[in-house]
């Protein structure tokens, strides 16, 4: 028999049994990256975290035989269903053992929150929204994930659809060779082109002037994503709140602002892959890991293109080409050998053909899985 818990996120010893139960899941997993404990903590922490402004949240635990057997959060975005104009709870931070009895108790679990709320549809998995980490691993369950991007076992797909979920939308991943590549002589002409004959203007970040330009790619990000599956607008404070993390490893050369006129009319996100050296570290910066990890970001080899968008009324000028061939030159400058370009929606055919022009290929595909509440 399986009893699910409600977390109370006030009590940290609570919360850290919440966090800590991937640690048994994954055990032996060369490819799982531990999450830092210390960076869930603050995710649940409704003084830290603006999520919680506007959205009802509720993490439950799974016991099966006395034993914590699986995980997940309920998540109701009240910004998400007014945008979308949807009743949509989500599920997220999903993980447990092989067993449908656990894996049906879980979600049984979110649909009634759902429908407390008077919720008409379960969807996810999503950690907390498609702003954070979601869609749940396909294929390809033998490399790491990159940052900020999801890992499961390939049995979850398998108790989803067991329970009767239907996929709703998959996203990709491509991964593109950086090193030692050329760019298509078809695409440096166009790049060429668009250089020579365009009012378009790049430049890096400026970290000095931090708060305005997280401002102006907020606004960017906003209209640049409107029409997305999953879409939901940042708020300033969330918005504000991922930038104050990524902060931390963002390489000015890699965040491209474009403008037209000196009006901002795209930008482009590329991060070192972190986890390469969170793997390093078990989930724990102190005592030692921060030395650790400070040790093993500087072998950092790949990175992730996590973010290019361009506003709508500068759309079809080319930017987004010049942003993949800029981005591409700084990455083979900085030494690394491929990037992954994710994710992307799987029917968003004008990124998918300019990410495969220049040689990309999909090497991952996530999954978003749906299913209607009974009332």
């Amino acid at each position: 028999m399986v009893e699910i818990k409600p977390v109370n996120i006030n009590k940290k010893k609570e919360l850290k049994k919440f966090i800590k139960f991937e640690w048994e899941v994954y055990k032996g997993d060369r490819n799982w990256v531990p999450p830092l404990i210390i960076d869930m903590l603050s995710k649940f922490n409704p003084k830290k975290n603006p999520i919680f402004k506007h959205s009802r949240i509720q993490p439950f635990l799974a016991y099966k035989d006395g034993k914590i057997a699986g995980r997940v959060v309920a998540t109701v975005n009240e910004n998400y269903n007014k945008f979308q104009n949807e009743k949509v709870v989500w599920f997220g931070f999903f993980e447990l053992i092989n067993d449908f009895e656990v894996a049906k108790a879980l979600l049984d679990t979110v649909a009634e929150f759902g429908k407390t709320h008077n919720m008409k549809n379960m969807r996810g998995p999503a950690s907390f929204t498609s702003n954070d980490i979601w869609g749940m691993l396909l294929d390809n369950f033998d490399e790491p994930p990159v940052i900020m991007m999801p890992y499961n076992k390939p049995y979850y797909n398998d108790l989803v659809v067991q329970y009767g979920m239907k996929k709703i939308k998959d996203l990709y991943a491509y991964k593109l060779e950086v090193a030692g590549v050329s760019l298509p002589e078809r695409v440096l002409r166009m790049v060429d082109y668009l250089k020579q004959r365009s009012n378009i203007k790049f430049r890096k970040l400026n970290i000095k002037d931090f708060n305005n330009e997280v401002e102006r790619l907020r606004i960017i990000y906003n209209d640049a994503w409107e029409k997305n599956f999953g879409f939901v607008p940042w708020t300033k404070e969330e918005f504000y709140h991922e930038a104050e993390d990524l902060k931390q490893i963002v390489v000015p050369e890699l965040a491209l602002i474009a403008e037209v006129n000196g009006e901002p009319a795209g930008f482009t996100l590329t991060i070192p892959d972190a986890n390469q050296a969170i793997q390093k570290i078990n989930g724990r910066l102190l005592p030692f890991g921060i030395f650790k990890l400070l040790y093993y970001f500087k072998k950092i080899d790949h990175a992730r293109l996590l973010t290019l968008g361009v506003r709508k009324k500068f759309r079809k000028r080319g930017i987004e080409a010049l942003f993949y061939a800029e981005s591409l030159k700084v990455g083979q400058k900085l030494g690394y050998k491929w990037g992954e370009l994710s994710w992307l929606l799987e029917d968003n055919e004008p990124m998918k053909n300019g990410i495969e022009l220049m040689g990309g290929k999909v090497y991952k595909r996530y999954r978003v899985y749906d299913i209607g509440l009974k009332v």
